[in-house]
């Protein structure tokens, strides 16, 4: 199962709901998408227009694939949820958002950090699902350092 969110931002991302329902028509494949305020209603995705935060964070981690926008709360929610999230930035150009920052942020995400699989044209998002599933088999997803660094925090602490 894909789950698909585009977040809580008020403007539309028609081009990515567009795009996930296009994706299960051509696949058969389950998806959700949570469709925010886009204008578009899928017809061959489950959807709804918004979940609450308990819904959604279980539906990323009984997905195969997240896909998300470029908002790095929702990214770093499904790298969280162990998965290698599919990330497609909203655009200022498609009235998705009011500049491009999500392409920036994203760009510098996957060039400095990896984790995710950045989708900048739509047509690419069935080659992008597969690459996360390539990358999640491999276990090459994000891998947290929060345990270690707390370890060391305490270490030192205790020096004092």
């Amino acid at each position: 199962m894909v789950f698909v969110t585009v977040g809580t931002h008020e403007q539309q991302f028609d081009r990515l709901v567009r795009a996930a329902d296009a994706y299960a028509a051509s696949t058969g494949e389950e998806v959700f998408v949570q469709t925010g305020y886009s204008a578009c209603e899928p017809s061959r995705c489950v959807w709804a227009r918004f979940v609450p935060y308990a819904e959604m964070r279980s539906r990323m981690e009984a997905a195969d694939v997240v896909v998300t926008h470029g908002g790095p709360s929702s990214f770093v929610e499904a790298m969280a949820a162990g998965k290698v999230p599919v990330v497609v930035p909203r655009l200022a150009r498609f009235g998705e958002h009011v500049n491009d920052h999500q392409e920036a942020f994203v760009r510098f995400v996957a060039e400095r950090q990896g984790g995710i699989v950045p989708v900048y044209d739509v047509a690419d998002l069935a080659g992008a699902i597969g690459e996360a599933r390539r990358l999640s088999r491999s276990g090459a997803g994000f891998r947290s350092h929060n345990a270690e660094f707390c370890q060391g925090l305490l270490e030192r602490i205790e020096r004092l």
